[in-house]
């Protein structure tokens, strides 16, 4: 009988945007804390929802493995578990019905948990993890399984319901200091099959997740930090490499997704990791997430030879003086210069983009625009400003915040609170953009390609086949866009949609 399962909420088949891109990764937070866990003496299965069709296949791994201890588990390197999606709550909060109908003390460890335990202990949850969960539920288990004596309220990072009902907030734990002393995560409990079908199908190449580090020690103001804080702490070059070593032989990926906040912020990291990578024939082509304002020559270099094919980078305006608003710590030369950096490198650049900060403007709008424009980045990806909990955003419109203060799923792009200009505008300024986009990167792949036009890739004749259909959407969504010319702003110089 397995003692304890874990689990977590985010099901692919909920979040119909991510369903459709199908690039799925396993909970590797999970997986560090199954691996945890186990190494301390403690009996894991896992519920992989990922993958899954509903709570009914959760049901239906209670019933199989009998568990003692309900864990679910969010993976909190996956930043659609750190938007605390409510199409993933409502499955969190019925799969704690579902292990509390079986026996099961339940406990729940993840961003959304720790920004509102009450939700979660008002549904049945036993305790909740605010913050860096695998300590604290180690603990937790020793002292329900009799291996140590400690009162629960002595347990660092715990919420919980005493006797009489009232509900008990721990201090909050240090956190683990060193990296890599945590065992690689619990790879054999997934069934890594079912992600190299997936992934193979869809893309031709197989792609698993890592990261490197835990944590952002900057401070914008618009980003959560339910788990680390503003600590980060970096595993070393050599400790990820024996990982990748390790992940080569045992499952061969084509790619990695480091899916660090921010990749190789200590200086001098990178360019030990690629030379380790390349000297043990570990080095495996990958994405990850940069600052623009750390991309410098060396460390372009050093990602170019450690085989990075993709540097996201969290742009997010064009607008100087948006991203002084937001906290932001770099400028638009910072933006552009990483990009022709990374370019002159031979790696591709995405730009996440961020629309309806407070007191952004049509100018500032368009100079976004200009700015995608102008640097051409390989891909977008964007969004409308979020407020989040524990955030100095979210405290400055929390008096404007109605009843729903999460969006449903990744696509629901809803403003949650009075952003300037209406919901119905950004909507369609984000189909403008991206149909734009894609229109435009189609034709400057059919104007500079120098490959003869039988050599072409399937993938690049359906970009060029969709040229019409982009325009069509491009034109439609500008015209709607237009009808929002006469709301008051700032600036009042030309349209928003205007040509440079």
């Amino acid at each position: 009988m397995t003692h304890v399962l874990l689990g977590q909420s985010y099901f692919l088949r909920f979040d119909p945007k991510l369903l459709a891109a199908m690039q799925p990764y396993p909970p590797l937070g999970t997986l560090y804390a199954a691996a945890y866990l186990r190494r301390r003496g403690h009996e894991v299965a896992l519920f992989d929802a990922m993958l899954a069709g509903s709570e009914n296949e959760w049901a239906a791994a209670l019933d199989r493995q009998q568990p003692q201890v309900a864990v679910l588990y969010e993976d909190n390197f996956n930043y659609l578990s750190k938007m605390c999606l409510l199409r993933m709550r409502d499955a969190a909060l019925r799969m704690i019905t579902l292990a509390r109908d079986r026996g099961c003390t339940v406990i729940l460890c993840g961003a959304d948990a720790s920004d509102r335990p009450e939700i979660y202990l008002a549904h049945g949850a036993d305790y909740v993890i605010q913050g860096e969960g695998e300590e604290t539920l180690s603990r937790l288990l020793d002292v329900m399984e009799g291996r140590q004596q400690e009162p629960v309220d002595s347990i660092t990072g715990l919420v919980w319901r005493d006797p009489s009902g009232s509900v008990r907030r721990n201090p909050p734990g240090p956190g683990i200091a060193d990296l890599d002393e945590l065992v690689f995560p619990a790879w054999d409990l997934v069934d890594v099959s079912q992600y190299r079908q997936r992934w193979t199908a869809r893309h031709g190449y197989f792609s698993m997740n890592m990261v490197t580090t835990r944590g952002c020690p900057y401070g914008c103001n618009w980003c959560a930090k339910p788990i680390w804080g503003r600590r980060y702490s970096a595993r070393t070059p050599a400790n990820v490499v024996a990982e990748l070593e390790w992940l080569k032989e045992s499952y061969r990926p084509d790619h990695i997704w480091f899916a660090d906040d921010i990749f190789g912020l200590t200086p001098g990291w990178i360019e030990s990791f690629g030379g380790l990578a390349r000297e043990r024939n570990a080095a495996v082509p990958f994405k990850c997430q940069m600052r623009a304002d750390l991309v410098t020559p060396p460390v372009a270099e050093g990602l170019r030879s450690a085989r990075c094919d993709t540097v996201w980078l969290g742009a997010e305006s064009g607008s100087q003086k948006v991203l002084d608003a937001m906290e932001k710590g770099m400028t638009v030369g910072h933006i552009r210069q990483a990009r022709r950096l990374l370019g002159d490198a031979g790696i591709k650049v995405g730009f996440f983009i961020q629309f309806g900060y407070p007191g952004e403007t049509r100018a500032d709008i368009r100079m976004t625009l200009d700015l995608i424009r102008d640097l051409a980045p390989d891909d977008i990806g964007i969004s409308v400003s979020y407020p989040l909990p524990g955030t100095g955003f979210y405290e400055r419109v929390r008096a404007q915040l109605g009843e729903k203060q999460n969006w449903t799923d990744s696509d629901d792009l809803a403003m949650l609170y009075r952003g300037p200009f209406p919901e119905a505008f950004y909507h369609a300024l984000y189909r403008a953009v991206h149909a734009e986009f894609r229109m435009r990167k189609a034709i400057r792949l059919l104007k500079q390609s120098d490959m003869p036009r039988q050599a072409w890739r399937a993938k690049d004749l359906r970009a060029i086949a969709s040229i019409p259909k982009h325009w069509m959407i491009w034109h439609r969504q500008r015209r709607q866009l237009n009808r929002y010319r006469e709301i008051p702003d700032e600036t009042q110089d030309r349209p928003l949609q205007s040509e440079k």
